[in-house]
């Protein structure tokens, strides 16, 4: 194409939703009219999140249509529905890796060439980073660009990147100060090799694991309060407990009359739950692919108790959205990581060897996460490190409960002096 392409942000969510259903959901593409709003207005994988009603949608899709961006045809099969299928990607002749970026950076602005990979995955599989900037290159070499780099944010180690097919919003200054940390370090080999490296590592340390830390809720009463009050927002409805390691917490609510499970991704770790507590129910599983319970609609609640600790920050979001899609409404999900702008490597653990990292995040980033997965009421917690246990880092825990609407508000701050607690909630 000649002349540069300008998309509105809507225009971009359309196309964007529409190249990505393509490739993830060929079964039912085309999208009607419905299935493409409901694409666009999905609280995972998007950047802003966006609540676009259906004659705005069609509109748009007309729109796009009559400047030859999309095709719109009747279904094959069944009833005589419109459906839209979009055509950009003929249109500017991109091959499958190009597609899959421009895709992503449609539907979520500007990333580093680490993020882009990992949230690609569904799209096209990139070997590395590197893979990724290649392609990026490409793109930006073209006689009209598609993409152009940017400079790097607070907290990244790599530059950013956003698509040029229209205007993209772009934070330029920093909310705030703060050191360097590179969180897309820790899947610089990709995620498998990660995940191996974290399976691994736990499977090593399980026994000597559960003998320090199987009773270390005795000493945590902030930690103690906090289940009660999880225990008290399920209700009667069955808990899960993903990487639940050797199975004390899971036990614990059990012990508070919660109908409690856990799972982990170490068999190890798993082996060593169910002999240190025979009546509980563990099993070996992947929280990315968490299901629902079967003797409820969902989850009354899903406690992610230190076990997004190892993933990258371009991993954060869909985590998140696969711990809230098994939740029943009014569920609460919670999460309990590491606060700070840290990743912590590990060699030595437990007097065994082990390749971990420990990421850290910020409270207000991670409010915002679970904000944007769609969770309301959202509570969060900020406790100083005990210094008598060892502990170096503060720890933050958040709890949202699942309303199948996208909270809006804002972040109350706290304050944290070692060994309190502070506390911030989000309106909803």
């Amino acid at each position: 194409m000649a002349d540069p392409l300008v998309l509105d942000p809507t225009e971009q969510r359309l196309l964007g939703s529409l190249l990505e259903k393509e490739t993830t959901v060929p079964a039912s593409y085309p999208l009607s009219l419905n299935a493409l709003r409901t694409a666009c207005n999905q609280t995972s994988s998007r950047d802003p999140i966006t609540d676009l009603d259906e004659p705005t949608v069609e509109r748009v899709a007309r729109e796009l249509k009559d400047r030859g961006l999309v095709r719109i045809v009747w279904a094959a099969t069944g009833r005589r529905t419109l459906k839209y299928h979009q055509t950009l990607a003929e249109d500017l002749s991109l091959a499958d890796d190009e597609r899959a970026l421009v895709t992503v950076l449609l539907l979520r602005g500007a990333q580093t060439p680490g993020e882009l990979r990992s949230r690609s995955e569904r799209l096209h599989t990139f070997a590395d980073k590197g893979a990724a900037e290649v392609v990026l290159g490409r793109l930006a070499a073209r006689p009209t660009p598609l993409v152009r780099e940017l400079g790097r944010r607070p907290g990244q180690h790599d530059n950013r990147w956003i698509h040029l097919l229209g205007p993209v919003e772009v934070e330029t200054t920093p909310s705030a100060p703060g050191p360097t940390v590179d969180r897309e370090r820790v899947i610089v080999d990709g995620r498998e090799a990660r995940d191996e490296r974290v399976r691994s590592s736990y499977g090593v340390v399980a026994e000597a694991y559960a003998a320090a830390l199987a009773d270390e809720l005795d000493d945590l009463p902030f930690e103690r309060w906090l289940l009660g009050h999880v225990a008290d927002l399920a209700g009667p409805y069955p808990v899960v407990e993903v990487g639940c390691g050797p199975g004390h917490v899971t036990a614990h609510l059990a012990a508070l009359g919660v109908e409690a499970s856990g799972i982990d991704l170490a068999p190890e770790m798993v082996e060593v739950a169910r002999r240190l507590h025979p009546e509980g129910d563990y099993a070996v599983g992947d929280l990315r692919r968490l299901m629902r319970p079967t003797t409820s609609d969902g989850w009354g609640a899903v406690l992610a108790w230190y076990s997004l600790i190892h993933l990258a920050g371009s991993e954060l979001p869909d985590a998140i959205a696969a711990l809230v899609r098994p939740l029943r409404t009014g569920g609460v999900l919670v999460l309990a990581m590491h606060a700070g702008a840290e990743v912590r490597h590990l060699d030595a653990w437990f007097d065994h060897e082990v390749a971990l990292d420990f990421v850290g995040h910020e409270p207000a980033a991670l409010v915002a996460l679970v904000r944007a997965a769609g969770l309301t009421d959202v509570e969060w917690y900020l406790r100083g490190p005990v210094a008598s246990r060892g502990e170096t880092t503060e720890r933050l825990y958040v709890v949202g409960r699942a309303s199948g609407t996208v909270a809006s508000g804002t972040v109350a701050s706290g304050t944290v002096a070692s060994g309190t607690v502070a506390s911030g909630t989000v309106a909803s």
